[in-house]
């Protein structure tokens, strides 16, 4: 049975290290949104914007489809991890992927998400953090997750 899986939150919430561990268990393909918006070029803020642009998420999607599709259409299933902070995004995504889906918000108060962000080899930043975090909170989508204990608990969840 296919379906594709969408991790949503803030930095720091815990989505990659969910993706991960659903992706081994799950034996899925994980398509870490962020490396796609990395490697096209396509991870830049404007200087007059608050965030990376929509669009530019709508074309890291456009990216990802052909495979996202062809691992569905042959009983696999998908794991997307991102910040998902433009709710069009989800939209355009479970609109052009018409196979069962699941989505997932992780909730996590922001002091924790500075604290695991600042835990990681590869920091953003406490200002990052607060960003992403203010534009992840402005909506809930799917089923909300708490993701303030151990993420292995979360993950058992």
């Amino acid at each position: 049975m296919s379906y594709y899986i969408i991790i949503r939150g803030p930095l720091g919430s815990g989505k990659s290290t969910i993706s991960e561990k659903l992706t081994h268990t799950l034996d899925a393909k994980h398509i870490h949104m962020d490396d796609v918006l990395e490697k096209h070029d396509l991870d830049k803020i404007p200087p007059d914007a608050p965030c990376i642009p929509a669009e530019n998420f709508i074309k890291a999607n456009d990216i990802v489809f052909p495979e996202a599709k062809q691992r569905l259409d042959t009983g696999k299933i998908v794991i997307f991890d991102a910040c998902f902070y433009h709710k069009e995004v989800i939209e355009h995504l479970v609109q052009n992927l018409p196979y069962e889906h699941y989505i997932f918000t992780l909730k996590a108060p922001l002091e924790l998400c500075v604290q695991r962000d600042n835990d990681r080899h590869k920091t953003h930043g406490e200002g990052a953090a607060a960003a992403v975090h203010s534009l992840v909170s402005r909506f809930d989508y799917g089923t909300n997750v708490d993701a303030t204990g151990d993420l292995e608990s979360t993950f058992k969840d």
